[in-house]
């Protein structure tokens, strides 16, 4: 039987790499013990920060181009859709956050909401969603502890170190130079403005899902960017998925050139960039 695994938890790790966003992937067997579940090609997409707080809109905006991703493969693979979807949620149940699950769950016509160990978020579900929804109650297994940030961070900062050089350092990545004019870096959302200041007819949920051009800097040193599978600047880049990620490691202003870290050699598949606000040193 085949499942989805699907990761909308912005915070700590997804199927793919940390803190960039969410993630589809096909489950054929089971995870093993240290690589987890095996990745041959999941589907990702650019979110760029550590919590759904960074950017509500575009949780939600990426949230549903998920759903509908998932859908549209469930038609087209019934082995898929029997096996059905399991749907990996963030942490942050109240206030924007809880709002946030209640638009993953109808974005992904949800049947079962599965909720551990917070009884007051069991409530709210039950509230909700009534009798469309059955809502589990699960109580916290015993040792389990909240994870510290420190301990986030640590973890984030790991996952990283595996996606370019492996769990047991058996990949190689590629360190190479790149001109400015081979590629263009976006920074999903604008900075937030008083609403007497937005532009005529653009509304401000519009600010947050806005691409704003970035200059090439010495701030762009550690950051870690998503490459889009985009070719073609009029498509949409906020939702299009990944080819995967970057680090740029030094910044060359004089010779107009980015040093980049890559786990495939180059060129670049793509030319355009997404900045995230997760920068790696590379200490390799």
């Amino acid at each position: 039987m085949l499942k989805l695994n699907i990761k909308v938890d912005s915070g700590l790790f997804f199927s793919y790499i940390t803190s960039l966003f969410s993630g589809a992937l096909l489950i054929e067997r089971p995870a093993d013990i240290e690589e987890g579940f095996a990745i041959h090609a999941p589907l990702v997409y650019h979110f760029g920060h550590t919590t759904p707080s960074g950017n509500s809109k575009l949780y939600n905006v990426l949230t549903s181009q998920i759903a509908n991703t998932v859908k549209e493969r469930f038609e087209k693979n019934n082995e898929a859709r029997i096996g059905g979807v399991v749907v990996n949620t963030c942490g942050w149940v109240t206030g924007p956050g809880y709002k946030m699950l209640v638009h993953a769950a109808k974005a992904f016509d949800v049947n079962v909401i599965v909720v551990l160990d917070q009884e007051r978020l069991y409530n709210d579900f039950k509230k909700q969603f009534g009798e469309d929804i059955e809502v589990l109650h699960l109580p916290k297994s015993g040792g389990v502890v909240t994870r510290s940030q420190q301990f986030r961070r640590e973890s984030r900062n790991e996952r990283i170190r595996q996606y370019f050089y492996g769990i047991k350092n058996n990949f190689y990545p590629h360190t190479f130079e790149v001109k400015f004019s081979d590629v263009k870096v976006f920074k999903i959302g604008a900075p937030a403005v008083p609403d007497s200041c937005l532009p005529i007819g653009m509304q401000k949920d519009e600010i947050e899902t806005k691409l704003v051009p970035m200059q090439p800097g010495k701030d762009l040193i550690h950051c870690v960017l998503g490459l889009s599978m985009a070719s073609d600047p009029d498509e949409d880049l906020v939702r299009m998925n990944l080819a995967g990620y970057i680090v740029i490691t030094d910044v060359d202003m004089e010779r107009q050139q980015y040093k980049i870290l890559s786990p495939a050699p180059r060129p670049l598949p793509r030319q355009f960039l997404l900045l995230s606000e997760v920068k790696f040193m590379d200490m390799k």
